[in-house]
């Protein structure tokens, strides 16, 4: 037979103590506002994002008919650069809303190569979408170089692009009578 335990050496797992009990509460409790307040703060972070997203889309700026490159390549004027070739035509519509357009022909490469370069090329033209020119329809066609040459450069050589091609607009706008477009 077995004997009855020792209550005197034996803890039983339901007692009480008050101590222990607002400690772990207390630190539950701070655990919980803590997690809120970063809930909140990511709630309000991502809320601020989206915004900044669409205002700083690319959507609203490209160039989507195949007419409008038609017409961009008959009546743009043709400029090279180390990675690219890109084309400068007035817009033809009554908005000086400015507007771009991306080609990346299959002689660049396979098809996960060319998205990659228009991904990247995306990315550069959302960062300074500020830049464009008013007016105008830019047509850039990156050459194969794009996909290995570092971000940055590739930001450098984009942001040059759309200053030469602001600088032109200027000029030509300058040169033309009043009362024309260039």
């Amino acid at each position: 037979m077995r004997s009855a335990p020792d209550t005197a050496t034996n803890c039983t797992p339901n007692r009480f103590e008050p101590e222990r009990l607002t400690a772990a509460l207390l630190r539950h409790a701070i655990l919980n506002i803590a997690l809120m307040e970063t809930r909140q703060q990511a709630k309000k972070m991502q809320t601020a994002s989206a915004a900044r997203a669409r205002l700083q889309s690319l959507s609203a700026f490209r160039l989507r008919l195949h007419a409008d490159y038609q017409r961009a390549y008959r009546s743009g004027k043709k400029h090279q650069s180390a990675l690219m070739t890109w084309f400068l035509a007035p817009n033809s519509t009554a908005d000086t809303t400015p507007r771009v357009g991306l080609t990346v022909g299959k002689v660049i490469g396979k098809a996960h190569e060319r998205n990659r370069i228009k991904r990247r090329m995306r990315e550069v033209l959302r960062r300074h979408v500020s830049l464009l020119p008013r007016g105008c329809d830019l047509i850039l066609h990156p050459r194969r170089s794009v996909l290995t040459v570092d971000f940055v450069r590739l930001d450098a050589e984009v942001v040059r692009i759309l200053e030469q091609a602001s600088a032109e607009v200027t000029r030509t706008s300058a040169s033309a009578p009043s009362g024309q477009t260039p």
